[in-house]
């Protein structure tokens, strides 16, 4: 004796197995101009489709890379805008220290106070990455160094730094202020 639930399962069984049939028929029979027109159009959309989903996924690709290269390089000179600011303090104990240069008791005083403070100072900014430029006795380089001036001279090769006007700084390999410095040239004739 059948229950209603097997007589459904059994309908639906039948009715599946018709459908399953038409589909074989309809994939046996063959493929109208229109239909195959109409595949070909639909498999060149697929590959466009394809095509720009993947220079999607290479610009997308790209960016991730980009931004976190530029969230390392924020990290990285976080402190550049800082150093900018204390180079001057630097120079200005430097300049301190050559005014106490003269004889006398409380000038060696001062100048040794003077100078123990910019030792600190010197020695905390370096922890932090700031490095000095010393452009005496070397070859012009545009890149760190910014010619004040040219003087002539026999001694020194032409090109090459004769004196230091001002020092230049790096932070972390960037440069941050080149260095003044007064370029040799040959004496005129």
């Amino acid at each position: 004796m059948e229950s209603k639930t097997d007589k459904k399962h059994i309908k639906g069984a039948k009715a599946d197995e018709i459908q399953a049939d038409t589909q074989i028929d309809e994939v046996a029979r063959p493929l109208t101009p229109e239909q195959i027109v109409q595949l070909n159009e639909r498999a060149a959309k697929a590959d466009e489709y394809r095509e720009r989903l993947l220079r999607e996924a290479a610009d997308f690709e790209n960016y991730k890379k980009r931004a976190a290269r530029e969230r390392q390089d924020s990290v990285t000179y976080a402190n550049e805008s800082l150093l900018q600011k204390l180079i001057p303090v630097l120079d200005t104990f430097e300049m301190a220290l050559a005014a106490t240069a003269s004889d006398g008791a409380a000038a060696q005083s001062l100048q040794a106070g003077v100078l123990m403070v910019y030792n600190q100072l010197k020695s905390a900014l370096a922890d932090a990455g700031l490095e000095e430029i010393d452009a005496r006795g070397k070859v012009f380089d545009p890149n760190l160094h910014e010619a004040v001036s040219q003087q002539e001279s026999a001694d020194v090769p032409e090109g090459e730094v004769t004196q230091q006007i001002r020092k230049g700084y790096k932070f972390r390999n960037r440069l941050i202020r080149p260095a003044g410095v007064i370029v040799a040239k040959k004496p005129a004739a």
